[in-house]
């Protein structure tokens, strides 16, 4: 076990896929991203850094970046080419995950909570060590809707890198009736990003200290959602 509280696991092997199973998932590597674009490319896109946040898309690095399951899609494309650490699970559906996000500029380090995630968190704490940035879908991969897990909290004390929760609102979108409520925003939509304030875990803190910091990041998410939800709602 580390000091960070991650514990490491043996390497798991890789997935053997069928023909038609690498067949899809090459047409997909192509076709998701391309679909991403489509519609990223005509976003009116809009920032605001609270005080204490980052200020620029050029200072992710480096950085641990909490954000709901529900945003992925206008995140994907907002925040490609920043070459941000994604976790990305084991399975099928997480090779295809990987493979589009990597099209789109970002890192995937493959594990879940149930299948390597212990050993994903060691890889992120060297990427991010090294001065690199990663993102969490923060309430993934099946929820509860807008409960933060804690893996930013103890990757932020073993990096000495902060967490900064980001939250996007669209102003025209389409929500599927999923878990998530997830948001595909629409052609030529208005969007705003809510960056929230840095927030650092001391690399000695105790598990009081590491609770109090898991509370203060899911209460910084629920408060930018809420702005950001509610800047179009006026």
């Amino acid at each position: 076990m580390t000091e960070s509280g991650i514990t490491a696991e043996p390497q798991l092997p890789e997935r053997t896929y069928s023909f038609a199973q690498r067949l899809s998932l090459a047409l997909a590597s192509w076709a998701v991203p391309g679909l991403i674009a489509l519609i990223g490319c005509t976003l009116r896109v809009r920032f605001h850094w609270e005080e204490g946040s980052i200020g620029s898309l050029d200072n992710v690095h480096p950085g641990i970046y909490p954000f709901w399951h529900r945003c992925v899609y206008a995140s994907a494309w907002i925040f490609r080419k920043r070459k941000l650490a994604v976790m990305t699970s084991r399975s099928l559906d997480g090779e295809y995950i990987a493979r589009v996000i990597q099209r789109l500029g970002f890192v995937p380090i493959r594990g879940s909570s149930s299948r390597g995630g212990q050993r994903a968190l060691l890889e992120m704490q060297t990427y991010v060590s090294s001065g690199m940035g990663a993102a969490f879908t923060i309430d993934g991969p099946r929820g509860p809707r807008y409960v933060a897990k804690r893996g930013p909290v103890y990757l932020a004390k073993a990096t000495g890198a902060a967490i900064t929760p980001f939250y996007v609102s669209v102003a025209k979108k389409w929500t599927l009736n999923s878990w998530d409520r997830f948001v595909i925003p629409v052609p030529f939509s208005r969007a705003l990003v809510q960056v929230a304030p840095k927030i650092y875990v001391p690399r000695d803190a105790d598990e009081a200290m590491l609770e109090s910091k898991y509370q203060q990041m899911q209460s910084e998410l629920v408060r930018i959602t809420e702005i950001a939800e509610a800047y179009f709602a006026r």
